[in-house]
């Protein structure tokens, strides 16, 4: 996360840090959403060369991940299923999802996210904000304590204009951050949240799971997130 903060144990606590045994430091890849005690949700681009994924672990209940406290939860993949219309040319369909080997357990630390169903009318939730572990600057390494940071959702239509994306964005994508820049997703917040509530719900909706952007935080270049919405009965 670019222009973000460190978070407080527990503030986001549906936040996943998908890691390979093979990597270097911590081994963290991408991010991903518990959806269930069994299920995690991540984007499908994380996983194009991965190899011997059920060797991959998941690490649940994290802030600082070169130090797991005893409210962390480790599991390892037992089945990744990817999008079968996952496109990595033109990043459709960016979505997976992961099947823990065994459920966890719910704590302070550990809750499951909502995921919404069409009803939710999405461009009306006011107070949106990402997490994750990734880079907290254009070709800088990533972040030890998860990193949030609140965002904008940009209009779809505005966010594919010329002045923007040039028509690259997707019916099921979302926008989010803003036009000038500053505060964004990156490399390594790949899978991870994007969570919006209304300004009377007390709940968080996980309205988006981050895909893409052209570098990180620039002007008028927004994350850009695949919407779990279009996405509820695939779920």
């Amino acid at each position: 996360i670019v222009g973000g903060r460190d978070t407080q144990p527990g503030a986001w606590p549906w936040t996943v840090s998908i890691q390979n045994p093979w990597k270097i430091g911590t081994g963290h890849v991408c991010g991903g959403s518990l959806i269930s005690p069994r299920w995690v949700l991540s984007a499908a681009h994380c996983f194009i060369k991965a190899r011997h994924v059920t060797f991959w672990r998941v690490v649940i209940g994290a802030t600082r991940l070169s130090q797991l406290g005893p409210e962390t939860q480790v599991r390892s993949i037992r089945h990744l299923l990817v999008h079968e219309r996952y496109d990595s040319s033109s990043e459709a369909n960016d979505i997976a999802l992961l099947e823990l080997d065994q459920p966890v357990q719910c704590s302070p630390y550990i809750q499951t996210a909502c995921v919404p169903n069409a009803s939710l009318r999405v461009s009306e939730l006011t107070a949106c904000y990402v997490s994750g572990w990734g880079a907290t600057a254009a070709r800088s390494r990533g972040s030890d304590v998860l990193q949030e940071a609140r965002v904008r959702l940009i209009d779809v239509s505005l966010c594919n204009s010329s002045w923007l994306y040039r028509g690259a964005i997707h019916p099921h994508n979302l926008c989010a951050g803003y036009l000038q820049g500053g505060i964004d997703t990156c490399k390594g917040d790949s899978g991870g949240p994007l969570v919006c509530k209304g300004s009377s719900a007390d709940c968080f909706w996980l309205v988006g799971l981050t895909s893409w952007g052209e570098g990180c935080a620039r002007p008028r270049r927004p994350g850009v997130y695949t919407s779990t919405q279009d996405f509820y009965d695939w779920i």
